[in-house]
Formats: C-alpha cells, sequence, structure tokens
C-alpha cells in the first residue's frame, strides 16, 4: 500500500482540503467556509473536523498545509497572516498532530502552489522558476535549481510585496505601493469597482473599458516583473491565481514591458505561462511537502 497524505490549502475565504496518493492522485476533496473571524482556535478546529470527514478510515499518514503568510524554516509555526485575524506564531502543526496523530508540515500557501505546478503543473518541465499567484493577495514561489527557495528563515519569495509605486496605496505588509496593491482582486476592485471574473467575461465580449483595463493591468504587472526577472534570470515565470483566468487579456502588455526593460540577455528563452492546475495547485502542493518530509 503506497502512503496517502492529506493537503491543506488555507484560504481567507475557503479551506481546501484534498487526499491524495503517493503519484498525486486525488482521492477525496472537500472545500469548507473559512470561518469568520478567522482566528487560530476557530480555523483550526474547523480544519480537525474536516480532516475528519475527508480520511473517516484514518488511511492518511501525514498532513501538509499551506498557510497564507510565511512560516518558519522548520515547517512548524505559522509567523504571521496578515489576512487572517489574530496568527502571530500559531503553532499549528503541534496543534494538529495532537489533535490527528498524524505527522504536520506548513509551508506558505504560494509556495505550495508552486510545489503543485513543479510536481504535476506548469512548472514540471523547469528547474528555474517562479510563480505568481494572483488572488485576494500576490504571493510568489521561487524555484532555483530545481529546488524551492525559502531563504534564511523560511520567508523568502513574498514576491507580491515588492515595492511598486513608493507613494502607491498603503499595504496590510507595511510597505506601500507593493505590487500587491496593483495587481490583486482586491487591487481591482478598488481601481474599478468590479470582480475580476466580470472584466474577464466583459472583456472576451469586446467590452472597449474592460479590455483598456486588462491593457493597462497586464503593463502593471511588467513591470513589477522586471525587477525580478533582473535578480532570478528565470526560465519562466509562471502565473496562477484566480486572476490569472484573464491572463489572455493581459498577457501581450506584460510581455512588451518586460521586451522593453529588461536586457536580452537576463531574459534570454524566458516563457510567461499560466499555471495548470488552477485551484488545486495549492492542496496538491501541501501533499507534496507531506511526501517529501515524511
Amino acid at each position: 500500500m503506497s502512503p496517502e497524505v492529506i493537503g491543506i490549502d488555507l484560504g481567507g475565504t475557503a479551506i481546501k482540503l484534498g487526499r491524495f496518493a503517493e503519484d498525486g492522485t486525488n482521492l477525496a476533496s472537500l472545500t469548507v467556509d473559512t470561518p469568520q473571524p478567522a482566528t487560530p482556535k476557530a480555523v483550526l478546529e474547523t480544519i480537525v473536523l474536516a480532516i475528519s470527514k475527508i480520511d473517516p478510515e484514518n488511511k492518511a499518514v501525514a498532513i501538509g498545509l499551506g498557510t497564507p503568510g510565511p512560516a518558519d524554516a522548520s515547517g512548524r509555526i505559522a509567523l504571521k497572516a496578515i489576512n487572517l485575524q489574530g496568527w502571530h506564531n500559531v503553532h499549528v502543526s503541534d496543534y494538529l498532530e495532537a489533535k490527528t496523530g498524524k505527522a504536520t508540515i506548513i509551508a506558505n500557501d504560494a509556495n505550495c502552489a508552486g510545489l503543485g505546478e513543479a510536481w504535476l503543473g506548469a512548472g514540471r518541465r523547469f528547474k528555474n522558476f517562479i510563480l505568481l499567484t494572483l488572488g485576494t493577495g500576490v504571493g510568489g514561489a521561487v524555484f532555483l535549481n530545481g529546488k524551492l527557495f525559502v531563504g534564511h528563515y523560511g520567508g523568502a519569495g513574498e514576491l507580491g510585496l515588492i515595492s511598486f509605486n513608493p507613494s502607491g496605496p498603503m499595504c496590510n505588509s507595511g510597505n506601500q505601493g507593493s505590487l500587491e496593491q496593483y495587481t490583486s482582486v482586491i487591487a481591482i476592485r478598488r481601481r474599478t469597482g468590479k470582480e475580476p471574473a466580470e472584466l474577464g467575461t466583459l472583456a472576451s465580449l469586446g467590452d472597449a473599458e474592460a479590455l483598456k483595463f486588462w491593457r493597462k493591468y497586464g503593463m502593471d504587472l511588467g513591470v513589477g516583473l522586471t525587477s525580478l526577472i533582473y535578480v532570478l534570470t528565470p526560465e519562466a515565470v509562471i502565473i496562477g491565481g484566480g486572476i490569472s483566468a484573464s491572463f489572455e487579456f493581459f498577457l501581450p502588455t506584460c510581455q512588451a514591458e518586460i521586451e522593453k526593460r529588461v536586457l536580452d540577455t537576463s531574459r534570454d528563452g524566458l516563457q510567461i505561462l499560466k499555471a495548470e492546475l488552477g485551484n488545486t495547485a495549492g492542496m496538491l502542493g501541501a501533499a507534496k511537502l507531506a511526501l517529501q518530509k515524511f
């Protein structure tokens, strides 16, 4: 019998859980609402209950969990989650191990999405790539020489929090005018009064205003990516998260901006691709984390 593991993607509005075989086959999945307010106690109790539903026969040996913020380097403590209430140094692994009896490891949610894409998605052909997740916030993952780069204390790869416009809107991170403040769902709502999905539908119908918005969005994203490409010279930039549904509308201006601003020596052969795993990347990557560790 090959081992089964549980992969969990903890988000601000929903918690997605999957039970996976060793080859990545999804054996069962479940989505539950994130309790509001999303305090550590309420969230962890919700997760324990959901685990009992997805693994009633207690077959899974380990748990991987993606948390919306940095985890410590050992993968046991959620250091901070800027979009969840009261999340500072939460001992997630200790709690889940005590309640479920399953070995547990945690990581940043975008890093988990990156692991998923590297394993079975758009990243599997590359050793050096970056993933940008465009959602409620903007997360990132960096892969160097085939390995996820987490930095000295585990907090590397917060690509959405890089400075974009020094006098722009304040960010929950404490930065002002971060890339997230121009490319996230929240930023799109602020800039247009519409939801990204609505703007995507309008653009597909040829709506001039929506198409104009996505062109500007692509330019902003391209400028943000310029800094990352100069530092990391990846083979590929993979764009995931809910906003990637409108990839076709913002890709042309994004690419044009990169070509204009980045020396060809720093972007030789660079591919800008849409993530392939959609909403399952985070769960799958969290499962991979558990398989690698245990």
